[in-house]
């Protein structure tokens, strides 16, 4: 083999590996014709360090953890509420333990080491302060509702961007920030009434 056909047969090489991690996705137009493909990467162990911090992917079992979610913030609400007695607090404590071990099961690896380290355990062996129970469920409830919203805001973004690239590949130009299809004054829509716009110089 000579030296001019050892790079070709790396590129070659190198062009099937990544055909092997990706995947054709054809793009239809308006009228239902296809307009062009895009490479879709397929999820491997080998995954980047942006999807391997995709919150959508680190919850494994979201409806379970917003069920167990939902069970905390209203447990919460019951402690702000009215006091309770020493079985009480042990049965909340048993409870508190109980849903962070099912949440654990719902969670990838990266979120569950990160619950263990901010769940810390209660002092004492016996039943737990009120204060204590309102802190350590508070806590928890705060968690939550970050990791909610941070799963809201990955989709968002993921939906935004894959929506500028279709309209680019369709020859479209991109929505602006905040901008809707089937807006008025957006690309291919009517002006909204009362918007009166002359093209010409200005007065």
């Amino acid at each position: 083999m000579t030296d001019a056909q050892q790079p070709q047969n790396a590129e070659a090489h190198d062009a099937e590996a990544q055909d092997a991690t990706a995947r054709t996705v054809v793009v239809v137009g308006p009228d239902g014709q296809p307009v062009g493909t895009m490479q879709v990467p397929e999820e491997s162990d080998g995954a980047t360090e942006s999807t391997r911090e995709d919150p959508a992917k680190l919850v494994e079992q979201p409806a379970k953890v917003m069920r167990i979610g939902s069970m905390i913030k209203q447990l919460l609400e019951e402690v702000r509420a009215a006091p309770l007695d020493e079985a009480g607090r042990a049965r909340l404590k048993e409870i508190h333990h109980r849903s962070i071990v099912e949440l654990e099961d719902g969670l990838a690896p990266e979120l569950r080491q990160e619950l263990d380290r901010l769940s810390l355990p209660f002092t004492e062996d016996g039943a737990p302060s009120e204060p204590e129970l309102r802190v350590a469920q508070a806590q928890l409830v705060g968690w939550l509702e970050g990791l909610f919203h941070g799963i809201q805001a990955a989709l968002v973004a993921q939906q935004m961007a894959a929506r500028s690239q279709l309209d680019q590949m369709r020859g479209r130009p991109a929505l602006p920030a905040g901008a809707m299809p089937g807006m008025p004054g957006m690309p291919g829509q009517p002006a909204a009434p009362g918007d009166d716009r002359h093209p010409g110089q200005y007065l």
